[in-house]
């Protein structure tokens, strides 16, 4: 087999995704976005206003509200991009048990400010993350509660708009990574189908058989070419294959994404291809309004393009097995702490982030509940320590007592003694602004946290 047929292949069960030749395409909504611009700039008038109107536009900004985090890095961006299944209109066949609107996918692209580098940071769905109050779309807003990462999507979409499940997203992932999020695009299952038909399909080379009902995907082991309801499945499939986790499920994504845009690019002088390709991608776009349109994706998709392969970064953010910190919950994973949060500070920093280092910190977990702290009211507020207490031991922390601090303090301090330095970086890492110190008179095999009055509980990751 060729070179360039190699390249076109995504394989079941790696776990991790394999970048392209040049590795200049991301994956899913952002790869598939710059090979449809570009090919646009090779079609006629009439045709590039044709693209041009399909792309649909979702204003979000009054739905997700003022109190949003700062941008600390101007110039560069930070799109979110989710891989939709609205249970509306074609759709309407998948997951009839589920809300009106799921996101099977979620990720941020980071556009650095110098457009020298990239990073795509995908989250895992089962990520167990608080969802604030959204917008339900119905006349009624939810209230604040722990849920998978997903179910942002699906409440805010209640009303089958595009609008209000990106809006409830992107409150969902800046209230707990403290990214502004600039941009977003969504990509429906019906226009991913649409993309790979007009392609004749994609080959994949899963190492083992996949049956799965929830998936309706049935092949067998071995190289092959998939396109409609099998290319849907594949990409969406999670338990029969591999260790059944959603982190192996992201690896597949992202190899099939690479695998459609290569294969997209070399059908670039195929006039049918192209067309058909270019109506069901821009069809299956919905962006924000500053993004809705051929020539403001022509120009992300032009400084995607000239971004080095070695310094494009796929990364998914740390996490491990919920059950490690909760014996009952199975189904979820915890972020990994704080690691997670120097990926989202560095990224708020435009800040590069090396993949290597990432992977090596992140290699023996810390689990939330081997961390054991006591919490101190440095606030002269009553109740506070139980409140902040409370809100530690809802993110698996292990909160061994709690009291008053001998004087009232407006900044708030982690200290611990020797032995204890990862501990108190990881509840440090929830904390924002606050920093760990060891301290000669710390209490024994403990962290001990006082909170001041610069500590609101609402902010604690």
């Amino acid at each position: 087999m060729s070179g360039t047929g190699k390249r076109r292949r995504a394989s079941a069960g790696a776990g991790k995704a394999r970048l392209t030749r040049r590795g200049r395409i991301l994956a899913w909504g952002a790869g598939v976005t710059s090979v449809v611009v570009l090919g646009i700039a090779g079609v006629g008038a009439w045709v590039y206003q044709d693209l041009n109107d399909n792309i649909k536009s979702a204003d979000v900004d009054d739905k997700i509200g003022g109190e949003r985090p700062v941008n600390l890095s101007p110039g560069s961006k930070n799109i979110l991009v989710v891989g939709s299944d609205s249970r509306d209109g074609a759709n309407a066949e998948y997951g009839k048990d589920l809300t009106t609107m799921q996101s099977d996918t979620l990720m941020v692209l980071h556009v650095p400010a110098n457009r020298k580098w990239a990073a795509v940071v995908s989250f895992p769905r089962d990520s167990w993350v608080e969802i604030p109050a959204c917008d339900k779309g119905d006349g009624s807003n939810s209230a604040p509660h722990h849920a998978k990462i997903n179910e942002a999507f699906a409440l805010g979409g209640i009303s089958g708009e595009v609008a209000g499940a990106a809006a409830c997203s992107i409150k969902t992932v800046e209230a707990n990574t403290g990214l502004r999020i600039d941009h977003f695009m969504s990509v429906d299952f019906q226009g991913f189908k649409g993309m790979v038909d007009a392609l004749d399909g994609i080959e994949v080379c899963p190492k083992e058989a996949i049956h799965s009902k929830k998936a309706r995907l049935d092949i067998e082991p071995g190289c092959q070419t998939v396109e409609g309801e099998k290319a849907l499945g594949y990409v969406r499939v999670r338990y029969g294959v591999g260790n059944g986790s959603d982190i192996g499920r992201i690896g597949r994504q992202q190899e099939f994404m690479n695998a459609l845009v290569e294969k997209a690019k070399s059908r670039l002088t195929s006039p049918k291809s192209l067309y058909g390709f270019l109506q069901s991608g821009t069809k299956s776009l919905t962006t924000d309004p500053d993004l809705a349109g051929i020539k403001p994706l022509y120009g992300l998709a032009s400084e995607l393009k000239a971004i080095p392969s070695d310094r494009l970064s796929f990364l998914t953010v740390p996490n491990y097995p919920r059950e490690a910190d909760f014996a009952t919950d199975k189904a979820n994973v915890a972020w990994q702490y704080p690691q997670a949060a120097d990926l989202f500070t560095s990224l708020a920093k435009d800040k590069e982030i090396d993949k290597k280092q990432l992977e090596a910190a992140t290699k023996d977990p810390l689990y939330a509940s081997s961390v054991r702290v006591q919490v101190l009211n440095g606030t002269g507020i009553s109740g506070r320590a139980a409140t902040v207490g409370e809100k530690l031991g809802d993110a698996g922390l292990t909160v061994v007592g709690t009291g008053n601090a001998p004087q009232e303090s407006r900044t708030t301090t982690v200290t611990y003694p020797p032995g204890l330095e990862k501990s108190a970086e990881a509840l440090a890492a929830r904390l924002p602004g606050v920093r760990a110190t060891q301290a000669s008179d710390a209490a024994a095999d403990v962290v001990t946290l006082v909170v001041g009055t610069d500590l609101d509980p609402d902010d604690i990751r």
